[in-house]
C-alpha cells in the first residue's frame, strides 16, 4: 500500500473511536507540553544570568572573604571578617586599576511621603556606578566627603525611585531609611532586569554610613575591581593577591583568606549551572512522553485483538505481513505525532502563560519544538512496532476463525 493510502486508513481507524484516541494522546500531549515549556523557562533563565552578567563587562573582579574556621571546621564561603575598607583604598593605586567598590549590603524599609517600600541598601563609594556598569540619569554619585564623613546621602536606583513615587524633583529631597533621614543626591538610569532579582531596586549610601548605623561591623561583603583592559586580568589578579596578602599578615605556607573570581568565570560558572539544571528539566519532562508510549502500545495491542478476523480476511485476499505491519506501525506514528503537535501547541502557549505570570525571562525556539516532536515521533515508532509485529504474524487461518 502507498503511504498516502496508509495515512488515510490511520486517521479513518482513528475516528471510529474518538474518546479512545483522545486518551491514547493524552500521555503525549502532557509531554510534549512539558518538554517545550520547562525547556524555553531553562533557556530563558540561562540567557537571562549571561545577559546580567556580560552587562557587567568582562573586566570585572570580584574579591570575597574567605571562610571562618573553628576548631578545625571550616565555615561557609565568605563567611569570615577578612575585608575592610581600607583593603578596597590600598587598591586603587595599583597598575592596571581602574576602579574599587567596596560593597555591604542590608535590607531596610525606605519611606518618602505616603510611599515605602523595602528594598537593598548597598553601603559602597563613588565608584560603584563605574564598576558596575551603571549610568547616572539625575543628581550626582556618592560624594567622596560623604564617605570619609559617613554622612546620610543616598543614590536611588530606578524601580526604588518608582515605588516611592520620585522622579527628578527627588534631588535634594528626604527619605528615611530604617528609620533614619537620608539626602537624596542622585538617581541611576535604569538597567533593566526581570524575575526576583532587579539589579535597579536598591539604594546606595556611603559604606561608612551602612557600617556606622546599620551593621555595626568595620568588615565588607566584597570588594568589586574594575580592570583598566580585558588583556590585564591575570597581571591585576596577581597585584592584588600580593597587597592583600601583605595586608593581612599571611605568611607564604598560610592560604589566602579571600578569594578573587573574574567577571568570565562567574559566567561559566552560572551558565553551566543553569544549562544542568535544563537539561534535568528536559529529562524529567520526558518521562511524560514515554508514559505516553506505554499508553500507545498498550492501545495498539487492543486493536490488534479487537481487529484479528479483520487482519485474517485482509491476509486471505492477499494483504502482506509487511502491509499489516506498516498498518498498524502508521496508526501508532500518526497518533504520536498529532499528539506531539497539539503539545507543542499546548506547550507553546504555557511558556509564554508562566513568563507572564511569573515575569520570568523565557526563550522560545523551533529547535526546542522540533526535537520536541521528533522524539515524540520516536516514540510512535519504538512502542508501535511491537503491535504491529504481533499482527503482522499472525496466521491468517487462526484470525479467521477468531471469535
Amino acid at each position: 500500500m502507498k503511504v498516502g493510502d496508509l495515512v488515510a486508513l490511520a486517521f479513518s481507524r482513528l475516528r471510529t473511536s474518538r474518546m479512545r484516541t483522545a486518551l491514547t494522546m493524552l500521555g503525549v500531549i502532557i509531554g510534549v507540553a512539558s518538554v517545550v515549556a520547562l525547556v524555553s523557562v531553562g533557556q530563558g533563565s540561562t540567557s537571562n544570568i549571561t545577559s546580567r552578567l556580560s552587562s557587567l563587562g568582562t573586566n570585572l573582579l570580584t574579591i570575597s572573604p574567605g571562610s571562618t574556621q573553628t576548631a578545625g571546621t571550616f565555615g561557609a564561603a565568605g563567611s569570615s571578617d577578612s575585608l575592610t575598607v581600607a583593603d578596597a583604598t590600598s587598591l586603587r593605586s595599583l597598575d592596571g586599576v581602574a576602579g574599587v567598590a567596596p560593597e555591604i549590603s542590608a535590607n531596610e524599609l525606605v519611606i518618602a511621603g505616603d510611599s515605602n517600600t523595602t528594598t537593598s541598601i548597598v553601603g559602597t563609594t563613588s565608584d560603584y556606578p563605574a564598576v558596575r556598569a551603571f549610568t547616572l540619569w539625575q543628581g550626582t554619585t556618592l560624594p567622596a566627603v560623604a564617605v570619609e564623613g559617613a554622612l546620610r546621602v543616598a543614590v536611588l536606583g530606578a524601580t526604588t525611585a518608582d515605588d516611592l513615587g520620585l522622579g527628578a524633583r527627588a534631588i535634594g529631597s528626604e527619605v528615611s531609611i530604617g528609620g533614619l533621614p537620608f539626602q537624596v543626591v542622585g538617581i541611576l538610569q535604569a538597567k533593566g532586569g526581570s524575575g526576583f532579582q532587579d539589579p535597579d531596586d536598591m539604594i546606595l549610601i556611603p559604606v561608612t554610613t551602612l557600617q556606622k548605623y546599620f551593621s555595626g561591623s568595620d568588615s565588607v561583603r566584597s570588594i568589586s575591581v574594575s580592570v583598566a583592559e580585558d588583556a590585564s586580568m591575570d597581571q591585576a589578579t596577581t597585584l592584588i593577591t600580593g597587597t592583600l596578602r601583605e595586608r593581612h599578615g599571611l605568611a607564604a605556607a598560610t592560604a589566602d583568606d579571600f578569594s578573587i573570581r573574574s567577571q568570565e568565570q562567574l559566567l561559566e560558572t552560572a551558565s553551566a549551572v543553569s544549562s544542568t539544571l535544563t537539561i534535568l528539566l528536559g529529562g524529567i519532562a520526558s518521562i511524560s512522553l514515554i508514559v505516553g508510549g506505554i499508553g500507545i502500545m498498550n492501545i495498539m495491542l487492543v486493536s490488534v485483538r479487537e481487529r484479528t478476523r479483520e487482519i485474517g480476511i485482509r491476509k486471505a485476499i492477499g494483504a502482506r505481513g509487511r502491509d499489516i505491519l506498516s498498518q498498524f506501525l502508521v496508526e501508532a506514528v500518526t497518533l504520536s505525532l498529532l499528539g506531539g503537535l497539539v503539545g507543542a501547541a499546548i506547550g507553546v502557549a504555557a511558556t509564554y502563560a508562566i513568563g507572564a505570570w511569573a515575569g520570568w525571562a523565557v526563550s522560545l525556539n523551533l529547535a526546542t519544538i522540533a526535537i520536541a516532536l521528533g522524539f515524540s515521533l520516536l516514540i510512535g515508532v519504538v512502542f508501535g512496532v511491537w503491535p504491529a509485529r504481533q499482527a503482522a504474524r499472525l496466521d491468517p487461518i487462526a484470525a479467521l476463525r477468531y471469535e
